[in-house]
This record gives structure tokens, C-alpha cells and sequence, in this order.
């Protein structure tokens, strides 16, 4: 019986530098298997450092593409700051995928309403990949997106350029602040003051939304007064996950573990729970 703790061999085949604490980081598994992860948009995997240990990473890859798989990571501990200091060509354990990932299967014909903040963006990307290669999958795609300052927004030439060109896409972008010296052409405030400008109505439309949780709190706030259900609205509760197969419990939510039961769920579902997302709501 194969072993779900036991990790994969993978090589870095390629580090892209998002932002200055954040990089994406492109494995080749070296293993008789492929060299990519067979997964479903929305689920994470944990990678694991000699002698460091292991973090759980959402899957940010093309879903539709074997041939590597993508972690964009931002360097917030001594797993990823252990992972930054890693060089083209040296080697890690991953194991995965884990999670139930977005229901893009619900989804299928409907308007998509893609919200992230930060990093969150990393678990959405799949997402908006999977979109350009079956454009007609989705009636419309509208993507908002907050950072702190321009020079934290990841994918930036992706949402600016890319993205942008993908039949029946939408995409906003938001920043905090603008320091000055950088230059930005899009609005200024939290990603909330986007609602304003987006074009998805309630009708036949799914959210998903990934990001920090004082960020969901507020947007599901605002979409919930804007007529979207609860049923409507998934997010990714992305909270910190350190076996990935609910053995430890600690990422538990409620009854509920995020890494198992997780890491989507419905808002019907997260508001039901003793600490739901929007305390006070």
C-alpha cells in the first residue's frame, strides 16, 4: 500500500522571481512517473527541505499540463526561507495533490468572479489558466486582484497583458498604497473598493476567493449585500497545514480540516461554523 506521507523526489527546474519575497519555482519530478502532478485546480501540495521540514503550498501550474509543476511561494518561514535559498537543478520532496480544489465542474457555463489579495492568487491561477486553454468552459471570467504596493503584485505581467487578452475576461487590479517612485495605472485602495467598477451580477454566477482572511471577511461581506448567496461564494482557507492528510489536526477549523474537508468551502458551509471568516457579521 503506497505510503500518502511519502514524498516524491523533484529537481527545480526553473525560479521566477514574482516580487521581492515571492518566487515561483518550476519542478521536474525524477521519479518513473511524470514529471508533473495530475491535480484539480485549487488543491495544494506540501514540499519538504532536508533537515527544515515541510509547508503546504497551493498548486499554482496549468491543470491542463504534465510536463512541470509550479509553487509560487512567498518566503514567510524557515521552510520557505530554506526553499529561497535553493538553486536551478538541486532537489526536494513533494507529496500531493491534497484537497478538494474549486468547483469548476459547477462552475461550467456560469459566470466566474475570481477575488484574491496577496498570494492568494497562486491557488487561482490553475484557474485562469484552465480558462485560456477552454475558453468557452465559462460564460465570462472577471478577476480582482489586491496587492500592498505594485511591486507586490505577483504575476503582474500576466494580469497586465496576458490575462487581459483571453476572450470573455475582465481583469482589475488594486493596491494599497503607491510608494513614491513606482508607477501604477490602476485604482488605489483595498480590493474591495473594485466592487464599484466589477460587471458580475448574483444571476448564474460562482466567486471563488483566496487571500488573507480579514480580505475575505470584507468581500464576502460586500458581495452578500450585493445579492450573492452563500452558496455562491467559495473560499480557500489556506491556513497553516502540516501533515495534509487531517492526521494532526492542526489546521482544524471548527469540525472541520481545512487540508482534508478543505482547503475550499462554501460560504454556506464556513458560516456555520463556530469561528466563520466573518466574525460579528
Amino acid at each position: 500500500m503506497e505510503n500518502p506521507l511519502m514524498p516524491r523526489k523533484a529537481v527545480i527546474r526553473e525560479i521566477t522571481e514574482e516580487t521581492h519575497d515571492t518566487k515561483t519555482f518550476t519542478f521536474d519530478f525524477i521519479d518513473s512517473g511524470p514529471r508533473g502532478l495530475e491535480f484539480v485546480a485549487g488543491q495544494f501540495a506540501m514540499i519538504s527541505i532536508l533537515g527544515y521540514g515541510e509547508a503546504a503550498i497551493s498548486i499554482a501550474s496549468d491543470p491542463d499540463d504534465r510536463s512541470g509543476l509550479d509553487l509560487t511561494v512567498r518566503e514567510v518561514g524557515a521552510v520557505t526561507g530554506a526553499l529561497f535559498r535553493l538553486r536551478e537543478g538541486d532537489e526536494v520532496g513533494i507529496r500531493g495533490p491534497y484537497g478538494n480544489g474549486w468547483p469548476l465542474t459547477q462552475a461550467e457555463g456560469k459566470r466566474l468572479l475570481l477575488i484574491s489579495g496577496g498570494c492568494g492568487c497562486g491557488t487561482l491561477r490553475p484557474v485562469i489558466l484552465s480558462h485560456k486553454n477552454n475558453p468557452r468552459r465559462f460564460r465570462y471570467v472577471e478577476v480582482l486582484h489586491g496587492a500592498r504596493t505594485p511591486g507586490d503584485v505577483i504575476y503582474r505581467k500576466d494580469y497586465e497583458e496576458t490575462w487581459r487578452d483571453i476572450p470573455d475576461t475582465r481583469v482589475l487590479l488594486s493596491v494599497d498604497k503607491v510608494p513614491a517612485g513606482e508607477t501604477w495605472s490602476h485604482s488605489v485602495g483595498v480590493v474591495t473598493t473594485l466592487f464599484d467598477e466589477m460587471e458580475t451580477e448574483p444571476e448564474g454566477s460562482i466567486v471563488l476567493m483566496c487571500g488573507p482572511e480579514i480580505m475575505m471577511k470584507f468581500s464576502v461581506l460586500g458581495l452578500l449585500k450585493r445579492g450573492f448567496s452563500p452558496d455562491q461564494i467559495f473560499c480557500s482557507m489556506e491556513r497553516r497545514m502540516r501533515c495534509g492528510v487531517g492526521l494532526c489536526g492542526h489546521c482544524q477549523l471548527g469540525s472541520k480540516y481545512v487540508c482534508r474537508d478543505g482547503p475550499v468551502f462554501s460560504y454556506a458551509e464556513l458560516e456555520k461554523l463556530p469561528d466563520h471568516i466573518v466574525r460579528g457579521g
